[in-house]
Formats: structure tokens, C-alpha cells, sequence
């Protein structure tokens, strides 16, 4: 196994939109799947959600990490982390992310799996029965990652 450089790490988070969101609540640590979209404009990960447990939790303690992964066998495997602070957007702000997310993670399907998506419900399974949704940023601080190859 060997360590992935900054850039190999970044390489594997624009080349991806699902991922894993791990944060804090209550002293216990979380992990969930998420869809997400890598800004390379400003080196953040976009992604939203509607109210709940996790962005309660995101809210009170703002130290997140998100972990992607290739594999292409147990033996043949990539995966990058990063570690950063979740920062709740809103306004305008929110609707232009949003924006981007959802034309980034589109151009990514199209690059990665050479389908057409035309509507975020194609690829994202966030349902607005508990209102608006909540769209948020990732401030990356450190990002890293590991490759294994035989």
C-alpha cells in the first residue's frame, strides 16, 4: 500500500460524486453515504440535505471529514480523505451551488459512466417532503489518500 500525493487525492474526489460523510453527534461518531460534487473553483466539496439529525449535528460541531473510493478489486483500490468544516450556505449563495453541484455531478456521470442525467432526482435520492434544502460546503484542510495495486 502507498500514499496517494495531494494531487492523486484531489484526482479521485472530482472523479466521483458518492462518497462517505463522517462527523460527531453527542460524542459518537457517524458515518453516512452521500452524493456530493468536488468545486474545483474554490477547492470545497458541495453537497445538501433537508433538516435532521445530520445537519444538527453538522451545525454544533463543524470538524467533518468525507471519504471517496475506486475499486477495482479487493487488491487494486484507491481512496482519498479529507478532512475540513462544514459551512451551511444560504441566499443566493445556496441556489448558485446548487447549481454547480448539480451541473458538475451531471458532467461527472456523463464522464465517468457515459449516461445522460437530466434532473437531480436521477442521482440523488433527497426527497423535499421536510421543506427546502439545506445546501452546504466543505472547507477542505487536509486531504489525503492511499492506493493498493498487485
Amino acid at each position: 500500500m502507498t500514499d496517494l500525493t495531494t494531487s492523486a487525492s484531489t484526482r479521485v474526489f472530482r472523479n466521483n460524486y458518492l462518497g462517505h460523510l463522517a462527523y460527531l453527534w453527542q460524542g459518537k461518531p457517524y458515518v453516512i453515504p452521500i452524493t456530493y460534487y468536488f468545486d474545483p473553483t474554490d477547492n470545497t466539496i458541495i453537497s445538501y440535505t433537508s433538516e435532521g439529525h445530520k445537519i444538527d449535528a453538522m451545525r454544533k460541531n463543524n470538524s467533518v471529514s468525507v471519504q471517496v473510493e475506486e475499486i477495482q478489486s479487493m487488491f487494486n483500490w484507491e481512496s482519498a480523505m479529507a478532512h475540513g468544516t462544514f459551512e451551511e450556505l444560504e441566499g443566493s449563495v445556496a441556489k448558485q451551488k446548487l447549481h454547480v453541484f448539480t451541473e458538475g455531478i451531471k458532467n461527472t456521470i456523463k464522464r465517468k459512466e457515459h449516461k445522460e442525467v437530466e434532473f437531480i432526482n436521477e442521482f440523488s435520492s433527497k426527497l423535499y417532503s421536510r421543506g427546502i434544502p439545506i445546501v452546504y460546503r466543505i472547507k477542505i484542510l487536509e486531504i489525503m489518500g492511499k492506493r493498493r495495486e498487485t
